[in-house]
């Protein structure tokens, strides 16, 4: 049935593929709101059709079968939902970790990642969702679940169903490829539910002893005698790429929607390589700098970059291993050698990381300068007169933030008049009311007169209490509309 669904999606998609481009045309010659209306539903259509093949014939069904530690993979899916980890708990609790399965890397982490997404979007607000992994009865048991809207019962039985969905915009593929990854994978999955109150999935995998992945590969390269490794990898190349194309499927995936593409990350890796063959410490560390602030410019996830870094690793010993074996090495020249490429690439990731981060906290710098200019507005009313609306918690940082900017403007903008306004302060402590007295007499300094509006009544009576009052040469009004009917005459 699958291969029946494939080949009909397959032939149904060629004719739509065609259809849309002259859609694309016409909108182009002749635009018209109803060919934007049937263009947007055209590519629902090649959507829905593409995740259907995805299904019914993965991409990855040709992916080897591997030994997988579970537990690792779901930490580093688990970095891909940071952005809504203030709003909604994530709680860990992996026991025996170091159990492994035997299967398709990348087709399972297609399945939990569609597992967790699906389980942070049935949480509309805030919630926790509680990630398991265990060993019990001679299984893997990983449990899923959260504290979002439930799913009614008899709804539960058609989970999986291809284009069944509870979502107003899903298309339903998503759990049919995890229900159908894990029964794949000779895997059992049950789901618990309680509308209002949340929703478990259980999956449990037979674990199976496995030698140890790290171990390298024997492969089917081609080897001329007396070539250096550098001549060998050249030779081979292509094959070099095909490995890394597969083992990093997934990567290619995330990244289709950036400026970033898969012949970009992999004439990247081409370059490693070749720096590496060199012994070329610092072409790598260059290399690592301009990719790292390239890969943060994106937005793509440090995470990410990690782990391609690590199938490169893998694969760059692998070749290393099948060229030494044709060629004739002492124990100390090995030791040597590993100490050599491991602390290069150790380098590399160092100086990747350290770029990556300098751009984003250069990027969170400049966003809080705008967020701070945006909420420390002076707003011109006349050529001599202008607005300090002041809004929010007021601290001793912000005062000073707020010192340094009106007397600026002040100074920029030739004031002679400036209206404080603190009907948005909910609450002042004495050092900030003190605080406010500085900024006020340097308002005075600048030859410049101050007016504050708006002081709420909370705040008047600890002001009472503490027996604080203002400068005599500092006006008030009851509110910003009093002054400005005052002031503006």
């Amino acid at each position: 049935m699958g291969q029946i669904a494939a080949g009909i999606a397959h032939e149904v998609k060629n004719p739509l593929t065609a259809v849309k481009g002259f859609l694309q045309l016409l909108k182009e010659e002749s635009p018209h709101k109803y060919l934007d209306y049937a263009y947007t539903e055209l590519e629902n259509a090649l959507s829905t059709l593409q995740n259907l093949l995805h299904v019914s014939k993965p991409d990855l069904e040709n992916e080897p079968f591997d030994s997988i530690n579970l537990c690792s993979e779901l930490e580093s899916l688990l970095y891909l939902f940071q952005e809504r980890s203030y709003q909604v708990s994530i709680q860990k609790q992996f026991l025996d970790t170091d159990t492994r399965v035997y299967g398709k890397r990348n087709q399972l982490k297609k399945a939990f990642f569609n597992l967790i997404k699906n389980a942070f979007e049935a949480i509309s607000d805030r919630g926790t969702i509680t990630i398991k992994h265990y060993k019990a009865d001679g299984k893997l048991m990983i449990k899923v679940s959260d504290t979002g809207s439930g799913i009614p019962e008899e709804k539960i039985r058609l989970l999986g169903t291809p284009f069944y969905t509870s979502k107003t915009e899903g298309t339903g593929m998503g759990l049919t490829q995890v229900f159908s990854t894990i029964y794949e994978h000779s895997g059992i999955i049950r789901v618990k539910s309680k509308v209002g109150v949340g929703t478990e999935f259980l999956v449990q995998f037979p674990v199976q002893n496995l030698t140890n992945e790290l171990e390298v590969v024997p492969l089917n390269l081609h080897y001329v005698h007396d070539q250096s490794f550098s001549q060998f990898y050249t030779a081979n190349k292509i094959d070099f790429f095909e490995l890394l194309k597969l083992q990093g499927k997934e990567l290619f995936e995330i990244i289709k929607s950036t400026e970033i593409d898969s012949d970009f990350i992999l004439e990247s890796a081409n370059k490693v390589v070749l720096l590496l063959n060199d012994r070329d410490e610092h072409g790598l560390i260059v290399h690592a700098k301009e990719h790292g602030r390239n890969w943060a410019s994106h937005n793509l996830d440090l995470i990410l970059k990690l782990e391609w870094l690590q199938m490169l690793r893998k694969t760059y010993w692998d070749f290393l291993f099948n060229y030494y074996i044709n060629v004739e090495q002492s124990q100390k020249q090995f030791f040597e050698l590993e100490r050599q490429v491991n602390f290069n690439l150790d380098t590399y990731m160092k100086h990747f990381a350290s770029s990556y981060s300098e751009y984003k906290n250069e990027v969170l710098q400049s966003q809080r300068e705008v967020i701070e200019d945006l909420s420390l507005p002076v707003i011109p009313l006349s050529d001599h007169m202008a607005i300090l609306p002041i809004v929010g918690k007021l601290d001793t940082l912000r005062a000073k933030k707020i010192q340094e900017h009106v007397l600026v403007r002040i100074y920029q903008l030739k004031l002679k008049q400036v209206i404080i306004d603190l009907s948005g302060v909910v609450y002042m402590d004495t050092a900030i009311v003190s605080h406010l007295f500085k900024i006020v007499n340097g308002i005075i300094i600048q030859g410049c007169k101050a007016i504050i509006t708006g002081i709420r009544p909370e705040i008047t009576n600890t002001m009472v209490e503490l027996g604080i009052s203002f400068h005599e040469k500092v006006e008030t009004r009851g509110s910003l509309q009093q002054a400005l009917e005052e002031y503006s005459k």
